[in-house]
């Protein structure tokens, strides 16, 4: 029973009288004040939160998703790329798969696979990277390679991108070292030549002679807020054993390196010019380990990347999909914006012939279809929801005259 203003009772916490607080609540051998008492609460949420973030959850393979219904997810955001899809399907069921393994008498140790995606820009492999995070049980995170150097020099240590894999899971170090790791734009780090640098590469294979441990898998010391590691710096201690990494690069240029091992030409003349052309959309399609080396990744790394797989160029009609199918599509996103101000969003057909063959005639890939929708909706989404206005018909002659008017053919071509 709760007594308020009795001086005879006394907080066993702070030693406020009763005088002094709203309501004293005695005991059998003492008394709590309610301030007391709702900061004692408040504690022990937080100790109990992170006493269930510390428990890692057992996987389950009954509940596993299959890899059919990965790559199902994966349709409803990404337009093709059947191929990667099946890979990476494949691959994180794989890996759940070894998480959950028993340590049983049988001596079979179910080793991961890390994998590389090739792909020209444009193609979806961060979309697929992001995509494939939504659905996952284990820690995600996306880093970039090209801000990577060797420790010591201008930029972050190769440890750090482990950093955002620990945020991802509020520093559970348990949880982070069965998670998976998506480095983005991986070519940037190739050596520059043929040949084995005599000096130091510090972005280049500096970076994948650091980055062999990782995907190996060995205990890193990371820092805990990530940048660079000094002395006094506690260190936190992961295991990359279990971890997973999957790599995606453009590689601008390989082509060619697959056409010499081909023997093929890239470039033909007379009768030949339309074979060549063929040739080349599909030569991804044979991209092998030992082009990754010629491009410049050295052998060790190309060896710990054991799944190789690649993106196929955009074609008009996968363009024209990606414009209006996937459910975060653009079409859709300009539609919700103006729902937002109460106007109704109305765009012909023709309008979106119109933005595909400018992407194709650029050569921006879907990255590009944005980048040209922004351009032709500025002055409608500047103008219409203070207009008042309650529907809009988005036309393809307005869209031909706000491109002419931003000079984008001019820039697209200056980049």
């Amino acid at each position: 029973m709760a007594k308020k203003k009795d001086t005879n009772y006394r907080c066993d916490f702070c030693g406020r009288s009763s005088d002094e607080v709203r309501l004293m609540l005695p005991g059998l051998n003492g008394c709590i004040c309610d301030e007391c008492a709702e900061h004692a609460n408040e504690v022990a949420k937080e100790y109990l939160r992170r006493l269930e973030h510390l428990e890692v959850e057992e996987i389950d393979m009954a509940s596993l998703p299959k890899p059919n219904e990965i790559h199902a997810f994966l349709d409803q955001y990404v337009i093709g790329q059947e191929r990667a899809k099946k890979y990476l399907s494949v691959a994180v069921y794989n890996h759940y798969k070894r998480l959950a393994q028993k340590r049983g008498d049988d001596g079979i140790d179910i080793e991961k696979s890390n994998i590389i995606i090739v792909g020209p820009t444009g193609t979806g492999k961060t979309l697929l990277a992001k995509t494939i995070a939504k659905m996952l049980k284990v820690p995600f995170a996306i880093v970039d390679a090209t801000v990577l150097t060797e420790a010591g020099y201008v930029g972050e240590d190769i440890e750090s991108l482990l950093t955002r894999l620990l945020a991802a899971c509020d520093y559970n170090v348990e949880q982070a070292q069965r998670g998976i790791v998506f480095i983005d734009e991986i070519d940037k780090i190739a050596r520059k030549g043929d040949n084995p640098s005599i000096t130091r590469d510090v972005s280049g294979e500096g970076v994948q002679q650091g980055l062999l441990k990782l995907l190996e898998g060995s205990v890193v010391n990371v820092p805990p807020q990530g940048g660079r590691k000094h002395p006094e710096q506690k260190m936190i201690a992961v295991d990359t054993k279990n971890i997973l990494f999957i790599c995606g690069g453009a590689f601008e240029g390989i082509e060619r390196k697959i056409a010499q091992r081909l023997n093929t030409h890239v470039v033909g003349y007379g009768a030949g010019n339309r074979v060549s052309k063929l040739d080349r959309e599909k030569l991804l399609h044979f991209v092998a380990p030992q082009d990754l080396r010629s491009y410049g990744l050295i052998p060790e790394i190309v060896g710990r990347l054991p799944i190789l797989t690649n993106l196929e160029p955009l074609d008009r009609d996968a363009l024209r999909r990606i414009l209006t199918e996937p459910k975060n599509a653009i079409v859709k996103q300009y539609h919700k914006l103006l729902e937002m101000d109460g106007v109704e969003l109305t765009i012909d057909d023709d309008v979106l012939d119109f933005v595909v063959d400018k992407a194709i005639e650029f050569k921006l890939g879907a990255r590009g279809l944005r980048s040209i929708f922004e351009t032709i909706m500025i002055d409608v989404m500047y103008q219409v929801p203070a207009s008042g206005e309650k529907t809009y018909q988005l036309t393809r002659d307005y869209a031909a005259r706000q491109l002419e008017k931003s000079n984008f053919e001019m820039l697209s071509q200056m980049q």
